[in-house]
């Protein structure tokens, strides 16, 4: 885990020249299979919801906050560079994307995650009110 501090890293909106650059640093994340793979047009989509962290230029993480509706909004393709995790650059962009969905007035935020213990750290919960569980259905092979 990196320690360096994160003075150096900055996350901000990300705009439509940064599209080509997110396709080549999510890559190793698909391939890996922690990340679904993202088209052009898909990144080109989330763009008004997506954010970049940079260091020193170079894109170091991600995120989108998909908004479904004044109800929900999801976060998507986080990842951060191997080499950086554990710098707090995950939590700060999940941080962007709340900030965003209390903008626009969304009411719960979910994240499918891998990760449990990382957005658990961010003040999500495994239940919603009423005790109620959210459970899906894979339609598709992987």
């Amino acid at each position: 885990m990196a320690t360096q501090e994160l003075t150096n890293v900055i996350v901000r909106p990300a705009v439509d020249a940064d599209i080509p650059r997110l396709i080549v640093f999510i890559r190793p994340f698909v391939e890996d299979r922690k990340l679904l793979p993202r088209t052009y047009e898909e990144l080109n989509e989330l763009l008004a919801h997506f954010f970049i962290a940079e260091m020193d230029g170079r894109i170091v993480g991600c995120a989108a906050l998909e908004i479904y509706s004044w109800k929900l909004a999801e976060i998507r393709s986080l990842a951060v560079a191997p080499d950086t995790q554990g710098m707090g650059i995950g939590k700060k962009l999940v941080e962007a994307c709340l900030d965003r969905a209390h903008q626009k007035r969304v009411l719960e935020v979910m994240a499918i995650t891998s990760s449990d213990r990382f957005f658990l750290n961010c003040g999500f919960d495994y239940t919603l009110p009423g005790e109620k569980r959210a459970l899906f259905y894979q339609t598709r092979d992987l």
